[in-house]
């Protein structure tokens, strides 16, 4: 394993180890969630997207983590789910919450490497990935997605762009809340365009929270609902502008109609 996956692997198992997240630094570690109080527009968004699509299918849940997402998928009537994570830590501790679940039957997890997968071709319908995309060599990413999928089948991804300086900025400022790697690979336009090389097509579903990241200040205070509802509307109406909607923290994407043949003309970017 080179040196870029062992860092990779190093710090998402220190921040999914149990013990040492009980231990006195933990909201040190892992003080960046709290940004993620405002994010049930995206949540609701792709779990509402993977209840129309994965009923009857065999589902790769792609850097599962600790496993919660493939638990949810497999609720939604996944024939099969199988998660896949770098990190030995979180891969345990997707076993052990599956074990204790009463749809573990279905799920199965295993450490891997998300470039180089041990699956054969055309092995699953559905892939789905959350915060992945930017921690890999896109290019070993993309083509090992098209290589496991079947011919019709489809990626749905969740990632945050680059495109916003002042988010930007605090990545940034913030280095020991993720590795060096994934601050230089945050995703840009570019990125996403780049995946129709492996792809027919590459449609952009939705991009998400923008104004609504004024309303994290106030996640522990009764003001917080209201507020967040508001400033929701307000990102309805500014995410529809070409100029602005790019500077959104997230945007998910899906990616289907793997391309099995070898070269071809990229199709223009959908949205």
């Amino acid at each position: 394993m080179d040196i870029r996956k062992e860092s990779e692997k190093e710090y998402h198992n220190l921040k999914r180890d149990e013990a040492l997240n009980a231990a006195e630094y933990s909201e040190y570690l892992g003080s960046q969630r709290k940004w993620y109080s405002i994010v049930r527009g995206s949540r609701r968004y792709y779990e509402n997207w993977l209840a129309s699509n994965c009923k009857g299918k065999k589902v790769l849940d792609y850097g599962c983590g600790d496993g919660d997402m493939s638990m949810s998928i497999a609720g939604l009537g996944a024939s099969e789910v199988v998660g896949i994570d770098i990190s030995d830590v979180s891969v345990g501790n997707a076993r052990k919450k599956a074990k204790a679940s009463a749809g573990g039957g279905i799920l199965s997890f295993c450490e891997m490497d998300a470039e180089n997968m041990m699956f054969a071709n055309d092995a699953f319908d559905v892939a789905f990935e959350s915060g992945v995309l930017h921690h890999l060599d896109l290019d070993k990413a993309y083509a090992e997605l098209a290589r496991v999928l079947k011919p019709d089948g489809k990626v749905l991804c969740n990632e945050t762009l680059g495109h916003n300086p002042l988010i930007h900025m605090y990545r940034r400022r913030t280095p020991h809340l993720r590795t060096e790697w994934e601050v230089n690979h945050i995703l840009h336009r570019k990125d996403i365009e780049r995946a129709s090389r492996y792809f027919y097509e590459v449609r952009v579903l939705g991009f998400f929270h923008l104004a609504s990241i004024a309303a994290v200040p106030l996640r522990n205070s009764r003001l917080f609902g209201p507020t967040l509802a508001m400033l929701e509307g307000v990102d309805r109406v500014l995410l529809k502008l070409p100029l602005v909607k790019w500077q959104a923290w997230q945007v998910i994407f899906v990616l289907s109609h793997p391309r099995k043949e070898t070269g071809g003309n990229a199709r223009e970017l959908k949205q």
